[in-house]
């Protein structure tokens, strides 16, 4: 059973499909690590995020491995590493280059063959996963993600104002939503679910008393 969590950034995805995979036993995968990841190794190879062919080398080069919830890119544990801000500001741009996301859908559709997961991203229910059982697309309104991301900046030590991170919103909404592969989109099969004024206990109860029915 392939279940499919989508939405954009600070809509609560990740949280929400960690804990519904808890709850029903079965694995979960975090794809925007993966793409983090692929930012990470491009920042450390000191290359332009907008460097198309650069960009596509290294992702081809890369080995990325998941050993329970740590990611592993070659023998090196980036799971922390990935959620630094200078990450988050360039992720958006190496997902929107169609040779990552070819190369990390691959990678994402072989560990779905391995069994039940939860999955999310931005394109799970309409490119990676298209026949799973159950779609989500989680939403919220900009301000409502905006707060909920400053939160866990200011927790991890950032220092970026909630202004900065409602910016910072907006235009990665922008990119993953007009980029021209994959773009951000509900699947036409995902019930959404808006989380603005939902707690992610409540979403987690829900999707949980769908999936269950």
């Amino acid at each position: 059973m392939i279940i499919t969590i989508d939405g954009p950034a600070g809509s609560g995805k990740s949280t929400v499909a960690r804990m519904l995979a808890e709850r029903l036993n079965v694995r979960f995968l975090d794809t925007g690590a993966m793409y983090r990841a692929i930012a990470w190794a491009v920042l450390q190879a000191g290359v332009s995020e907008s460097d198309e062919a650069a960009v596509a080398k290294i992702a081809a080069e890369t080995h990325l491995e998941f050993r329970g919830q740590a990611l592993f890119l070659h023998e090196t544990d980036v799971s922390e590493l990935i959620r630094s801000p200078d990450v988050t500001a360039v992720s958006s741009v190496v997902a929107a280059n169609p040779a990552v996301r070819e190369r990390l859908v691959k990678l994402q559709r072989e560990i779905g063959e391995q069994g039940s997961l939860v999955t999310e991203g931005r394109d799970q229910g309409t490119v990676v996963f298209p026949t799973a059982k159950y779609k989500f697309f989680l939403t919220a309104s900009v301000d409502a993600r905006a707060r909920r991301r400053h939160r866990e900046m200011v927790a991890s030590g950032s220092s970026l104002t909630l202004a900065t991170v409602t910016t910072q919103l907006r235009q990665r909404d922008a990119r993953d939503e007009n980029r021209a592969h994959a773009p951000m989109k509900a699947a036409k099969d995902a019930r959404t679910i808006d989380t603005s004024n939902l707690s992610i206990a409540q979403v987690v109860d829900l999707l949980t008393k769908i999936v269950s029915a």
